[in-house]
């Protein structure tokens, strides 16, 4: 698409990051040539956060790019001090764009004496002062709900259907590591043209998780394993090994939130897993370079660099979904 058009409209159009992922938020601006907005993040001697917007906002239509990633609770007080100096400074609109949405996971109670973290934070982030969220594979879709404003939630999954489908992976079969999955693995079946299987996991812990059977065929297939998220990787590296032990050939691994944390790493290292694809919604952290040629990263700046484009000029976001 011509740049020039890109530009078109976009006048009013300002775009600023906290210190979570401003390279996919510089990457985002290049997408849509337009410059990121000048703002100061630092802290005080004691620690506190200190923001401040070094250039006029006034009836700006300004989308705030911050993922709350670890360190999660920087960046997510990073980005409701952001939205409140962005709301006193006269914005027009505020659009929280979240491509990881950290505390996701207690999203119900799901026994009793738990919180619901996930509409804990949609309460602050609404609160704080924003319009708007744009929100990417959230890791339960009914968190759309806990926003009492205009939520647009966005799929990489164009992203990564794509790849594998640049790829050519003969005799190869989508396998979603758990039943939850399933709604997004027939998406990736059909996008690929290509049979599906479910590994039955339980989880039996908060870091740990237990393989019961493979639901389908993976007998001398090549597999390609989709989820949302890689937090310790117990769950994948389990999932990888017992369809090697049912005869799987290659497999691949794609991911939208690649975190990584504790041992995740050394047991994705160790598992037979021959790649593993991530997007760049949390920026690649040690332990995941550690990995080295087994991870290839995705960029979806395009992507949300579109969805904050049509958001901005009224246009339709759903067209982004397939």
């Amino acid at each position: 698409m011509d740049s020039k058009m890109l530009v078109e409209g976009l006048d009013s159009l300002k775009i600023f990051t906290g210190n979570s992922n401003s390279a996919l938020a510089q990457k985002i601006c290049d997408y849509l040539d337009i410059p990121l907005g000048d703002a100061y993040l630092g802290r005080f001697p004691d620690g506190e956060i200190d923001v401040k917007v070094n250039e006029d906002i006034r009836g700006a239509d300004v989308f705030l790019v911050q993922s709350v990633c670890p360190p999660v609770n920087e960046n997510l007080m990073e980005l409701l001090i952001l939205i409140d100096c962005i709301k006193r400074a006269s914005a027009a609109r505020i659009t929280a764009v979240i491509p990881y949405y950290g505390y996701a996971r207690k999203d119900r109670k799901d026994e009793g004496r738990v919180p619901i973290t996930a509409k804990l934070v949609a309460n602050l982030i609404t609160k704080a002062g924003v319009d708007r969220v744009l929100a990417m594979d959230l890791h339960a879709a009914q968190i759309q709900g806990f926003f009492d404003l205009p939520v647009d939630h966005i799929y990489a999954f164009p992203v990564l259907a794509n790849y594998y489908k640049e790829l050519e992976i003969p005799d190869a079969v989508v396998v979603s590591p758990d039943v939850g999955g399933i709604k997004i693995a027939k998406a990736y079946s059909k996008k690929l043209n290509i049979r599906m299987a479910v590994v039955d996991k339980r989880r039996i812990g908060p870091e740990e998780t237990e393989i019961g059977f493979v639901i389908g065929e993976v007998e001398g297939k090549n597999i390609i394993m989709i989820d949302d998220i890689i937090a310790t990787g117990g769950s994948i590296a389990q999932a990888a090994k017992v369809l090697r032990e049912k005869g799987a050939k290659d497999i691949y691994v794609g991911t939208t939130h690649a975190i990584l944390c504790g041992s995740a790493a050394e047991k994705l290292a160790a598992a037979p897993i021959k790649e593993i694809a991530i997007t760049d919604t949390v920026p690649l952290n040690d332990r995941a370079k550690s990995l080295g040629k087994k991870i290839k990263v995705l960029s979806i700046a395009e992507l949300l660099g579109e969805a904050i484009r049509r958001i901005h000029t009224n246009q339709s976001v759903s067209a982004l979904f397939v």
